[in-house]
């Protein structure tokens, strides 16, 4: 495997993550109830479309092609959250839960990519950037009262 695969690989796999955040926000927002947290969301749903947008311009950068479409542990996963939030006398409350729990593991893998000694210093600050947004998220999600 070259640099340029190696690199793009590891881009590939956070733009899937990217992609499943996306769909499970906009569910999320589908199904809130609480007006703040509708839009909270739906914003989250925009931030990881843009990201997924800009990992598919550094990926098409190094030469590679971006996969599309999301993977199938994002499937399962919003699948268990619609479980898990028809169970729940507190929908929202739930939603909220599983988001901190998947920013927390999205900010956990973009710390794993970033450090990767392969990974180029424009790529790196393009996914810093990324990083500090899901943290920013992780910590408004985790001060919301509804």
């Amino acid at each position: 495997m070259n640099y340029s695969e190696k690199v793009s690989g590891k881009l590939n796999a956070l733009l899937e993550k990217n992609n499943d955040a996306e769909k499970g926000y906009k569910y999320a927002a589908e199904n809130a109830k609480d007006p703040q947290l509708k839009a909270f969301f739906s914003e989250r749903a925009q931030e990881r479309y843009d990201f997924s947008h800009e990992l598919e311009t550094e990926i098409r950068d190094f030469g590679e092609n971006p996969e599309k479409g999301s993977s199938l542990a994002g499937d399962a996963h919003r699948t268990w959250m619609n479980l898990k939030s028809s169970l729940s006398s507190n929908k929202d409350e739930a939603a909220m839960e599983e988001a901190v729990r998947g920013e927390q593991v999205a900010a956990d893998e973009y710390e794993d990519v970033l450090k990767d000694p392969d990974i180029p210093p424009t790529t790196a600050n393009l996914l810093l950037k990324q990083k500090n947004g899901i943290v920013a998220a992780l910590n408004k999600l985790k001060s919301m009262e509804i």
